[in-house]
This record gives structure tokens, sequence and C-alpha cells, in this order.
């Protein structure tokens, strides 16, 4: 399974990119909304673990321009803006979970799973 992290903080990203590469998942990052935009529409993903506060455009503006050019792929908001505004507009404007920081990690993997699941499940469907 193939997943987008993007995470502008250097540390973060590199240790969520190997916690899930060792749980068996290949990683591609980003470190902007913009270089999110652009991996989301030239790559294909499982799903996206998306930071909400990035350079250039936030995370909220990534989630919109995706779903207005169709990209279907399950996307989990990760992000310390834990107001309920930020999780409404989040989950309303395309996401499909939103989790907020500090996170435990057994639990971000194991949402990002849960949406895996759920979005292959939907196109067995179709």
């Amino acid at each position: 399974m193939r997943l987008l992290l993007v995470e502008d903080d250097r540390n973060l990203r590199g240790f969520l990119r190997k916690a899930f590469r060792e749980e068996g998942y290949a990683v591609d990052t980003a470190e902007s909304g913009d270089q999110a935009v652009e991996r989301a529409l030239t790559g294909e993903y499982h799903c996206v673990v998306l930071d909400v506060m990035l350079p250039g455009r936030d995370g909220f503006a990534v989630v919109e321009e995706l779903r207005r050019r169709s990209v279907a792929t399950p996307i989990l908001l990760l992000t310390a803006r834990d107001e309920l505004e930020s999780r409404v507009r989040g989950l309303e404007g395309g996401a499909d979970d939103y989790l907020t920081k500090p996170f435990d990690l057994p639990e971000l993997v194991a949402r990002v799973l849960a949406l895996i699941r759920r979005s292959h499940l939907r196109h067995q469907d179709t």
C-alpha cells in the first residue's frame, strides 16, 4: 500500500515515514500544500495523511482542490488544530478523517488502515 504523507515538520515527517514503512507501506512525502496537490494528482495512493498548517496552501485548501479535481483517495487530516470549527471544516471540505496532535501512533496507523479498507470495499461495490 502506498501513502502520501504531507507534513512540513521535518522531524515528524521522518518519524512518520519510518513508522509507516515499518508497517509495510510505501511512503512518498511532501512538505507544502502545493507539493501535496502535485503529488496527489500525479501519483496513485491508497491514502493521504495531511497536515493542515502548511507552507503555501493549507491542508483545507489541498483537500478542497483534490476533491474538486475528483481525486477520491481517502484523506486523513493530522493537525494540532483541535477546535470544533476546524474539525467540521476539514470533514465538510472532503477529508475522510481528522486526528489531532498529539496523537498515539497505533491509533493513526489503525485509522489509515480503516480508511483504506473502507475505500477498497466501496470500490468492490461499484
